[in-house]
């Protein structure tokens, strides 16, 4: 197609000085936006207009001879498309062309219906972002770019050398009309289906005459100055930050509230790794010594320039970030795949104890909150990952305590204690934590299974603003929780305390249903239900697979556990053999103890060091005169009219190969025949899928596990996400919670049109440091506190387990090393001022380090002139210390 000249003229007048640095045809993007909207009658009345200088009607008519209907006629089709601005004066309208960022290109993306109708238009403005971002980004001096960071407010409040300008409540206060709408970024993000998972509604505010013009063409909605702050105060409490038009001086007619992952301007500093370009005049600043690596800072930074590291060792420093100020900048300097490859952890690595943990939880971050008594803030720290803190606080595994750092010193630090003591405030109304809604967005999902996975995905879809149902096919909520452990570890008023923030925050739960069989995923599909997660655990017994299994007396674990849990004795009596090394086994033994039988004796494959049971259980069932006989595998079961009467062992020499994999290997000649009236099946947990997932696409791997991505949990049926012991197997109750943390992201990502499943997605990857190059000798040894036992009856199932009184609590926080520190590259910095809202230590500040005030469009040159050829000076510089330096 030919090209139409006075689009192509038009394109040149919008771009200003910039026209001059590039060559526009028809292939830029400038040209392209404009030609799938404007007509040639528009074109004629635009180039009639001036470049960021409004004109009223009737000169626009003179100079473009056209009559003043016409005129008008071809204006509103202008202002309607969004290339041409106007507002009132006097009471009479006047126009202007505006620069195409900010300016055009944002205000065509507001245009919904006229995006859906010109797909290329989000495609257009993709390009342009990123193809003028290109050119510039390595020129343009700090405080020079069409758009600019400014900080959040409460980051530079008290600091005496702010100015107006970059003060948010001063901006907003002196402008005397408000509206919101929708980011015209992440709505061109999410047409191209790149969205990020920051959502577009109602995020932008329009200030004074950029205001009345999106409000009179239907862009935006007027609200109230209060309204404007409090969108200002959820998008900071959600992680945003600001951007503002650099184009007008000090004046500002829009304040964007931007995420790293989806603006197109902050793109410009992590895609070019070229800061300057958007970076506010202040700069973060961290203090090691207060810091405690909760990660708070990292985890909001939209340019990746916090990581976690270390402060125990000796290590070298991350390498200064070379920067375009004075380096040749090329393609090799980016960092592309910006939005895929954000890390968490420097090279050197991070504290253990958050590596360590499967939900990465800040342990030091909620120690130090405890040893300063700020218990509720320790509960929403603790919280941000994990939602049952008092349950895990009683069953976890305690990998944080195993890698603790503090465990080449003396002993590892009580994590799981502290913890517990913490959650236990909870059932103080003081401490109690119910965390504020992020939003309202009202959309029914469905969380199949009440079981750990299960209840975290729906805490944190709730807490994002869903209306979640949890359908549970028992009576009871809490999935193994409460049916799979017995209450003299867990007991069941601290999961059901748990569960009832569940029920504040909103969420519905409708127990006795079993979806497959009373209700089935396609009639929830019908109901309106729009994702589905899947956390039905590991509800059945595996069996042996010899003869006589389903003789009388032989029962599964599991299925023991489940009927004592609900009241349901099965009368055991006399002998009762416990097969199993697990967790799960112990639990099955300590709980048939307490059923009055005679004896209880375990048996088991794995030696006493492999066994998979933690240590602390196992001697706990050895207190309560519990044989573990180590290294025998059931060979025949011995059956007496139809009843069991024995098991026949055969001793196991061996239970894993070379590369560790689960390989028992058996010598038949060495047997033992053990007495039983009852035998307890405890050697793993099956899926029971039953009709849920029939006619669905969802594919089944080893041992009936649901197939899905390991990010993002979603199966090959995509609205369906599954987690838990369902999808991985059996594990442990804070894996299951992790993933149901990660599910409840993806389905919000996925309930979202045009928002990708991973883009700008924290993959959380953690490395510890190297423990064994950690200095210890100056601290000293301390005792670990030990929590101390009630005195119960040897068969009850209460908890004799005490939570630490406060003054172990503080004593044993004393103990925390506090191996992790954050690392900040200053260099990468855009001074957002986000990191400090996040900090709950008082350790990390804005610091002013650039006095540059703000731009004007027409001052560009006069700034990108002087500074390119400082620029090539200083590369020159550079390039002969390079040299120098590599000849040495």
């Amino acid at each position: 197609m030919a090209v139409r000249k006075n689009i192509l003229k038009l394109a040149k007048k919008i771009s200003g000085s910039v026209a001059m640095l590039v060559k526009l045809d028809e292939n830029a993007p400038e040209y392209k936006v404009l030609n799938c909207v404007v007509t040639d009658e528009m074109a004629e009345v635009a180039l009639a207009l001036e470049l960021r200088k409004p004109l009223p009607l009737e000169t626009i008519a003179k100079r473009c001879g056209k009559t003043l209907e016409e005129t008008k006629k071809q204006m509103d089709l202008l202002t309607e498309a969004g290339v041409v601005i106007f507002h009132s004066e006097n009471g009479v309208d006047v126009f202007e062309l505006p620069v195409f960022v900010p300016g055009v290109m944002e205000k065509m993306m507001n245009n919904r219906a006229q995006c859906e109708k010109h797909p290329e238009i989000p495609a257009v403005f993709e390009e342009y972002a990123r193809l003028r971002g290109e050119l510039l980004s390595p020129k343009l001096p700090v405080g020079a770019s069409p758009m600019r960071v400014i900080p959040i407010q409460s980051a530079i409040d008290g600091d005496s050398h702010s100015v107006p300008y970059e003060q948010v409540a001063t901006i907003l206060n002196k402008s005397t009309r408000f509206a919101v709408a929708d980011c015209s970024c992440r709505t061109s993000r999410r047409l191209l289906g790149q969205g990020c998972g920051h959502l577009e509604k109602d995020m932008c505010l329009q200030l004074n005459a950029g205001a009345e013009y999106c409000i009179r063409t239907g862009r935006a909605r007027e609200i109230t100055r209060e309204e404007a702050f409090e969108i200002v105060r959820k998008a900071e409490e959600n992680g945003l930050m600001h951007s503002v038009p650099n184009i007008d001086g000090g004046e500002t007619y829009a304040i964007c509230n931007c995420c790293g992952c989806g603006c197109y301007a902050v793109r410009n500093a992590a895609y070019y790794n070229a800061p300057d370009m958007v970076r506010s005049n202040y700069v973060a600043q961290t203090d090691s010594e207060k810091c405690v690596a909760c990660g708070q800072c990292v985890e909001n930074c939209p340019v990746n320039a916090l990581k976690l590291g270390q402060k125990l060792c000796e290590g070298t420093k991350p390498a200064k970030m070379e920067s375009p100020r004075n380096h040749v900048w090329t393609k090799e300097h980016w960092n592309v795949n910006y939005r895929e490859n954000r890390e968490d952890v420097t090279e050197e690595g991070t504290a253990p104890c958050k590596t360590a943990c499967p939900a990465h939880i800040a342990v030091q971050g909620y120690i130090k909150l405890a040893a300063q008594g700020r218990y509720r803030d320790a509960l929403e720290l603790i919280k941000k990952e994990n939602p049952f803190p008092a349950v895990c606080g009683r069953i976890c595994p305690r990998n944080c305590e195993s890698a603790c750092t503090r465990g080449g010193l003396d002993e590892p630090v009580a994590v799981d204690e502290i913890k517990k003591f913490i959650a236990d405030q909870e059932l103080k109304d003081e401490h109690r934590f119910v965390p504020v809604k992020a939003h309202d967005y009202g959309k029914p999902i469905a969380v199949i299974g009440a079981g750990p996975a299960g209840l975290s995905c729906a805490y944190y879809l709730a807490v994002d603003g869903y209306n979640v149902t949890v359908f549970e096919k028992e009576k009871t909520l809490g999935g193994m929780l409460t049916m799979g452990i017995p209450a003299f570890r867990l007991e069941r008023e601290i999961v059901n305390a748990e569960i009832d923030i569940l029920r504040e925050l909103g969420v519905v739960f409708r127990t006795g249903v079993e979806v497959g069989k009373d209700v089935t995923l396609d009639e929830l599909r019908g109901q309106g239900f729009e994702a589905f997660y899947i956390a039905i655990g590991a509800q059945g017994g595996r069996k042996l697979g010899l003869a006589n299994e389903d003789a009388q007396g032989v029962v599964a674990g599991v299925d023991f556990l489940r009927a004592v849990s609900q009241g349901h004795s099965m009368d055991l009596s006399g002998k009762v053999v416990v097969v199993g090394g697990g967790n799960v086994a112990i639990d099955v033994a300590r709980t048939a103890i307490r059923e009055k039988v005679d004896t209880v004796e375990m048996y088991c494959l794995e030696s006493r060091e492999e066994m998979p049971a933690l240590e602390e259980e196992i001697a706990e069932a050895e207190a309560e005169s519990i044989p573990v006989h180590n290294g025998w595998g059931p060979k025949e079961l011995l059956v007496e009219n139809g009843h069991i009467k024995g098991i026949v062992f055969m001793r196991c020499i061996s239970v894993y190969d070379e590369n560790r994999r689960f390989a028992p290997q058996y010598d038949p000649n060495e047997t033992i025949t053990v007495d039983a009236d009852w035998v307890l099946l405890s050697i793993g947990q099956e899926i029971q899928w039953g009709g849920l997932l029939d006619g669905s696409a969802v594919e089944f791997g080893r041992g009936r596990t649901a197939v899905a991505d390991p990010l993002t949990y979603q199966t090959a049926q995509k609205d369906i996400f599954v987690g838990g012991d369902c999808c991985t197997g059996p594990k442990f109750a804070i894996d299951a919670i992790a993933a149901g943390k990660q599910g409840a992201i993806s389905i919000h990502r996925f309930v979202w049109e045009g928002v990708s499943m991973t883009a700008g997605r924290d993959r959380r990857i953690y490395k510890e440091f190297n423990k064994a190059a950690a200095d210890l000798e100056s601290f000293d040894r301390m005792p670990r506190q030990r929590p101390l036992r009630k005195k119960v009856e040897t068969d009850s199932f209460s908890d004799d387990r005490c939570t630490f009184t406060e003054e172990q609590m503080k004593r044993e926080t004393e103990r925390c090393l506090g191996c992790g520190a954050v690392q900040l590259n200053q260099e990468m910095c855009i001074g957002c001022g986000q990191c400090t809202t996040k900090c709950k230590f008082d350790a990390i500040h804005l610091v002013k380090k650039y006095h540059v005030e703000y731009n004007t469009f027409e001052g560009i040159p006069l700034k990108l002139t002087p500074n390119m050829i400082k620029r090539v000076g200083k590369i020159a510089v550079r390039s002969v210390k390079d040299a120098v330096t590599g000849n040495e």
